[in-house]
């Protein structure tokens, strides 16, 4: 198996929204991106599937050395030695690598945040970061696609943990800040438990606006000139936003399942997005 085809079935296997809108991409640059989404899945399942946490940090101190190896010329990981070749070609900077390493081992660090501020500092590290990059495989010809794109992954972050409210909480993880639970007054036992109530409800909703409004802050930033390069992005935050509004008719009712779209589904709305330009 060559180092491209372990990015694709590890980018697949993953069941992402984002592989749906690689798809659409001319061939270089969606080996480039897939190579960049194996690396993420690659060091987020670091942390996920490993139990013991020195171990965990041991991998991720791993990782730290393999990115440096990596703009050395001497990668050993298929996902590194399929990076590689697009890291002058995009412009990539490896400090981005790291700063996602550096989110992932956050998780490590700390289980809840105190307010907002605090989460987003965590959003920059496994989100925007990842946004920014990705906008440099895509095409970015202004510096405003890269504002966009950053704050494109803060709403891709914040969608994420409205989804995974539940199984966040029943792995010790709690994403929404400290200060919102106590302003709605939802505990973090009412999430470890599943309590859906109407404070629970009120909570969510607040979430949700949140995440669209930063849809929206995304959308204004981005320059005319570059839309059709950013257009996997877009297609990406069509499946997102609408998921957000699956949600929200739901119910909001995060805490016991996991609310998701079809495949097809997914890949009506990338091609929808795509042809609209």
């Amino acid at each position: 198996m060559s180092p491209d085809e372990y990015c694709q079935q590890k980018t697949a296997q993953s069941g992402s929204s984002f592989y749906y809108s690689f798809l659409f991409l001319p061939a270089e640059r969606r080996r480039a991106i897939t190579a960049l989404y194996a690396f993420c899945r690659e060091v987020d399942d670091t942390v996920d599937d490993c139990t013991d946490e020195t171990v965990a940090r041991n991998k991720l101190a791993w990782w730290r050395k393999e990115v440096t190896a990596m703009l050395a010329g001497n990668p050993t990981h298929p996902v590194m030695q399929a990076l590689q070749p697009h890291m002058e070609t995009y412009q990539l900077d490896g400090r981005h690598l790291q700063a996602i390493i550096n989110g992932m081992e956050m998780d490590l660090d700390q289980t809840r945040y105190l307010d907002y501020p605090n989460l987003q500092r965590y959003c920059w590290h496994v989100a925007g970061v990842v946004g920014i990059l990705s906008a440099g495989i895509f095409g970015a010809t202004r510096p405003e696609t890269l504002q966009y794109a950053e704050k494109l992954g803060l709403a891709f972050q914040l969608t994420n943990i409205v989804r995974d409210v539940g199984e966040d909480a029943r792995k010790g993880r709690i994403y929404l800040p400290v200060n919102e639970l106590q302003q709605f007054k939802v505990t973090a036992a009412d999430l470890l438990n599943a309590c859906h109530s109407e404070n629970f409800e009120n909570l969510m909703r607040f979430q949700v606006q949140r995440a669209q409004s930063a849809y929206d802050d995304a959308f204004a930033l981005l320059p005319k000139e570059d839309r059709r390069a950013q257009r996997p992005g877009l297609m990406m935050a069509a499946i997102y936003r609408t998921l957000l509004d699956e949600i929200e008719a739901d119910g909001f009712h995060v805490l016991n399942q996991r609310i998701s779209l079809t495949p097809i589904r997914k890949l009506w709305l990338a091609w929808k997005t795509y042809i609209r330009g």
